[in-house]
């Protein structure tokens, strides 16, 4: 992971935001030392990757999906 000295960051923040939200993370350091790590606000946590679809066709919604419930609910608020 590439690490960029504070100044550099402050000049070049745009660009660096730009890069972070295309999911390319990054440190900033001060005098050599790390202080943050910057990354996409929607990245997974480190070590943990997504997996889409990782359930596909092993689940079926419903078609009445939407009104599941409906009596029940109708009777908690009145008819």
């Amino acid at each position: 992971m590439e690490t960029i000295n504070i100044h550099e960051a402050k000049t070049h923040l745009s660009r660096l935001v730009e890069k972070a939200a295309r999911g390319e993370a990054f440190i900033i350091a001060k005098a050599g030392k790390p202080m943050v790590k910057v990354v996409p606000i929607d990245q997974p946590p480190e070590g943990e990757k997504r997996r889409l679809g990782f359930l596909a066709g092993q689940i079926r919604v419903p078609e009445d999906f939407d009104r599941m419930g409906s009596d029940e609910i109708e009777k908690l608020f009145g008819e």
